[in-house]
């Protein structure tokens, strides 16, 4: 299986990054990809609640959603539409953000709302409070694509082991983990938790991210740290984008899921234990 890592900058217009991103899964499944997956918040970045109470939409009738269904469906490949934002119908107006990941026929296999929220300060200047818009999900999910089992998630679960260690002991194969990180805390941190999460589970780690500068028509301009990565089982990085949009393509040889879990064991040596303090 070729799966095709999708680096993009979207701006604060839905309608413009989908035809980006239907141009780019075009192009993706023409280099021989049959799984093809896109950042966190693929269909706006903004830093503005107002403009996204515009331009955001509802999951049921969702234009973006619809739009890479049906490019999903024309390119017969799987799809994992990392995140976007979709307006709830929750009373104090909170986004969900939801990652979808759709079949070749277009339908929707399955759908996860991001557990853990981003409120930070990361410093005096580059402050997050991803709850003040977007409600927290509850539930983690293990989708079956019919090539591999994938455990989806959203880029600050990444921080949050219990969740992949559940997925994993689950069945799955390969965790999914769509970002738009943050540049200081990316640099710091996101390839090492990426390879550790591989290492403990064993399992193909897939983070395509945001990079760049975010256009914006509204609100303060949003930067990303970009490095799109693909992690094997053993820990090894298979694929590093670099900070520039484009397409990044990797080869999955599921075998080595097995071939890692064969040589550490770790997942059948959970014990219970008991804390002092």
């Amino acid at each position: 299986m070729k799966a095709a890592l999708l680096q993009i900058t979207s701006s604060d217009m839905p309608e413009e990054n989908l035809a980006t991103l239907r141009a780019m899964v075009r192009d993706a499944a023409a280099q021989g990809a049959g799984f093809v997956l896109t950042p966190e918040v693929s269909n706006c970045v903004s830093t503005s609640r107002s403009h996204q109470n515009e331009v955001l939409e509802p999951e049921e009738g969702n234009s973006f959603l619809a739009g890479m269904r049906e490019e999903a469906k024309a390119q017969g490949v799987w799809l994992l539409l990392g995140s976007i934002g979709v307006k709830t119908t929750d009373a104090d107006g909170r986004f969900a953000n939801r990652s979808f990941l759709i079949s070749p026929e277009g339908e929707v296999v399955a759908w996860y709302d991001k557990i853990h929220m981003f409120d930070v300060d990361v410093s005096e200047t580059e402050t997050y409070r991803e709850s003040a818009g977007y409600r927290p999900g509850t539930r983690a999910v293990l989708a079956d694509a019919g090539f591999a089992k994938i455990g989806m998630t959203v880029c600050y679960d990444l921080r949050f082991a219990k969740l992949y260690r559940t997925l994993a002991h689950a069945g799955a194969q390969i965790l999914t983990v769509p970002a738009a990180f943050s540049p200081v805390t990316g640099a710091a941190h996101w390839e090492p938790i990426l390879r550790t999460r591989a290492i403990e589970t064993g399992c193909f780690v897939l983070a395509p991210a945001q990079c760049g500068t975010h256009a914006a028509t509204a609100g303060k301009q949003r930067s990303t740290h970009g490095h799109s990565l693909a992690i094997a089982p053993w820990g090894e990085v298979l694929l590093d984008a670099g900070t520039d949009p484009g397409i990044y393509m990797v080869d999955l040889d599921l075998s080595r899921v097995d071939d890692a879990r064969r040589r550490v064991p770790s997942l059948t040596h959970d014990r219970e234990f008991t804390l002092d303090a």
